[in-house]
């Protein structure tokens, strides 16, 4: 087995957080609203709500984490927010 076949630590707790902020709903409208205005600024805020839950992510751990995502909500998040992605 590769390494590619398995996520990475950070890829994993990314997704970990993806879950939990996609139980808010309001925090979720936030972060997109963000994402149209200033989509590196949405990343930043999520690897520190990350941080706040003690999950250690970066950018590049999101970001793998949403472009690996087969849902129509996160694939319209993504088209909008591509410059900062």
């Amino acid at each position: 087995m590769s390494e590619e076949t398995h996520p990475s630590p950070g890829t994993l707790q990314a997704a970990e957080l993806y879950g939990r902020i996609s139980q808010d709903a309001d925090l979720t409208q936030s972060l997109f609203r963000q994402a149209l205005q200033d989509p590196s600024g949405a990343l930043a805020r999520i690897v520190a709500i990350g941080a706040e839950q003690g999950l250690s992510v970066s950018t590049d751990d999101v970001r793998e984490h949403l472009a690996s995502l087969d849902d129509g909500a996160t694939k319209q998040w993504l088209l909008k927010a591509r410059g900062g992605l």
